[in-house]
C-alpha cells in the first residue's frame, strides 16, 4: 500500500492530491523562504518579492509534479504543456497577489500571514486546474 501511495504511477485523485501536498509543501518552502529573504533582508517590496518567489515555487512544482504526481499527460508536445502550466501558474500568481494585497492592505494582516492564507487557496486552484486541464487523460 505504501508503495502505491509513494512510488507507483497513479491516476487516483486522492493519491495525487496527497503527493501534490508534498510537492506543494516543497514549493511553498522555496516560495516562502525567498519571499521572506527578499522582503526582510533585501528590503524588496513584498508584492515584488512575492512575484519572484512564486515563480521559483512554480518551477519546483512543475518538475516534481511531472516526475512524481501525475501519471498521464494531455499534450504530447512539452511546449504546450509548459505553456498551459505557466498560464495556470500566472493565474495562480494573480490570485496569490490579490489575496495577499487584500489581506495585508485592507484587512491589515501581516504579509506573512497573508501569504499563508493565499497559499491554501492557490494550492487548491493549482492542483485541480493542473489535474483536469493538463494531466487527466489515460
Amino acid at each position: 500500500m505504501l508503495k502505491k501511495i509513494l512510488i507507483l504511477k497513479t491516476n487516483n485523485t486522492l493519491i495525487q492530491l496527497f503527493r501534490y501536498g508534498f510537492v506543494g509543501g516543497t514549493a511553498f518552502i522555496v516560495d516562502f523562504s525567498v519571499l521572506y529573504l527578499l522582503t526582510e533582508y533585501l528590503n524588496v517590496y513584498y508584492l515584488l518579492s512575492a512575484t519572484f518567489s512564486f515563480i521559483l515555487g512554480i518551477l519546483v512544482n512543475y518538475v516534481i509534479s511531472i516526475i512524481w504526481v501525475f501519471k498521464y499527460r494531455n499534450f504530447s508536445k512539452k511546449i504546450y504543456e509548459i505553456a498551459i502550466f505557466i498560464i495556470i501558474g500566472v493565474l495562480g500568481l494573480g490570485l496569490n497577489l490579490l489575496i495577499m494585497w487584500f489581506c495585508t492592505e485592507i484587512l491589515f494582516i501581516y504579509y506573512i500571514y497573508s501569504k499563508i492564507i493565499s497559499t491554501i487557496i492557490v494550492f487548491l486552484w493549482n492542483f485541480f486546474a493542473r489535474k483536469f486541464i493538463l494531466f487527466s487523460n489515460g
